[in-house]
């Protein structure tokens, strides 16, 4: 068979988007440890593959920019708002129109307000959104459980970062697999 399936990524046609992971921000998320742990596996992965990282900035005057264990420069872009979602990041949706980039994987926090609201707004713009739940954090565990279901329920595809890489990679064969294994260990 020479087909793959419509419901995995593919690194030829998907971006990771890491949503306000700011130095304010990620003090006061429950499991944050984790949550920076597996945005950064997902954003050195996706540079090993060549997939586009895009990343978003929470009113940076006041909450600080990307926490320093992100290393945003090789970002293909990195995008300032106020709006809670990225819809306002128009760096960001002409970024995914140019290179017709249609599936976007998130990661980031909050779960229930900017990550929550970007997943949506994105599949509103005719996107497929995958969510990395791994990679995703509130305040609150239930909110960020919450927003997991709400989003799941509406047709959000939920994901883990170790998923997404080898999704991503598809093959023992790529020459790329011992790299992006090595992330995982």
């Amino acid at each position: 068979m020479n087909f793959r399936s419509p419901h995995l990524l593919d690194r030829n046609s998907s971006a990771l988007l890491v949503v306000d992971v700011q130095q304010k921000l990620v003090p006061a998320i429950d499991s944050s440890n984790e949550v920076v742990a597996k945005s950064k596996q997902l954003m050195n992965a996706a540079s090993i593959l060549n997939v586009p990282v895009l990343v978003s900035e929470q009113y940076p005057k006041g909450l600080g920019h990307t926490i320093d264990d992100l290393d945003v420069s090789k970002a293909t872009v990195v995008a300032e708002k106020t709006m809670f979602s990225c819809r306002e990041c128009q760096p960001i949706f002409d970024f995914l129109e140019n290179e017709s980039i249609q599936t976007v994987l998130l990661c980031g926090i909050e779960a229930h307000v900017c990550v929550a609201q970007t997943a949506f707004d994105l599949m509103a713009a005719g996107f497929k959104v995958h969510i990395a739940v791994d990679a995703i954090g509130s305040r609150r565990p239930t909110d960020r459980d919450t927003a997991i279901s709400r989003m799941s329920t509406h047709g959000i595809a939920m994901t883990t970062a170790e998923a997404a890489i080898f999704e991503w990679c598809e093959s023992a064969s790529a020459s790329e697999f011992k790299a992006v294994s090595q992330l995982v260990k």
